[in-house]
């Protein structure tokens, strides 16, 4: 049995993986709620350690809330800037950036990461090694959301400020202690204008070594 299609339009998935670009510019257009789940759902096909599923995905749909996630990540945000001597002019332009972003995605997820399943080893190298473990299978999950988007017509694109001020996100938002807040997930149905640019040229035998 053959499955390399992976919709009704026959896209191989080595073009789905190739054809993938973030994507920040979105159409007036709403994303059905049913979609956002069915994205959820092929999210949890990921491969994960121990026969867990770490992740945990909180959809932001209300105005109320995106204003209260908002809020709370430019509080942690402006602090750690004004660390760095930037301008109050340049750290309001960045943070009004920022805000457009979250409040003007048609779809807005954020993915956390659970290590309620992780192993207690007693020792620091293999705890560090088991939360490895467990963040790339997040970030597997995150890929599939964008594959499977692309699939819909949809496009989209990580963000990842909630890692910066995760406690912050976390207050926001209401969230059980042992959720960590990771990334944002924009989606969207794609706004007319030029193709995206071109990948750099993928300079191959300096990421593959043959032993």
């Amino acid at each position: 049995m053959e499955h390399s299609s992976i919709g009704s339009s026959g896209e191989t998935v080595s073009a789905a993986i190739t054809s993938r670009h973030s994507n920040r510019r979105f159409a007036p257009r709403p994303v059905d709620t049913g979609v956002v789940r069915d994205l959820v759902r092929l999210a949890c096909a990921a491969p994960a350690p121990h026969h867990s599923r770490p992740w945990r995905f909180v959809a932001i749909e209300s105005r109320i809330a995106r204003e209260r996630l908002t809020d709370a990540m430019a509080d942690a945000w402006r602090a750690d800037l004004q660390q760095t001597g930037r301008s109050v002019h340049d750290i309001q332009k960045l943070l009004m950036r920022s805000r457009g972003q979250i409040m003007d995605a048609p779809a807005l997820l954020l993915a956390c990461l659970s290590l309620e399943n992780a192993r207690h080893w007693p020792d620091q190298k293999r705890r560090a090694a088991e939360r490895d473990m467990f963040v790339q299978s997040l970030g597997a999950a995150l890929q599939n959301i964008l594959l499977a988007a692309g699939e819909r017509g949809l496009a989209g694109y990580l963000k990842g400020a909630p890692l910066f001020c995760a406690d912050a996100v976390r207050r926001a938002l209401d969230l059980p202690a042992a959720w960590q807040p990771a990334f944002l997930v924009l989606l969207g149905y794609p706004a007319l204008g030029p193709p995206p640019p071109e990948r750099s040229p993928l300079a191959f035998d300096d990421l593959l070594t043959e032993r």
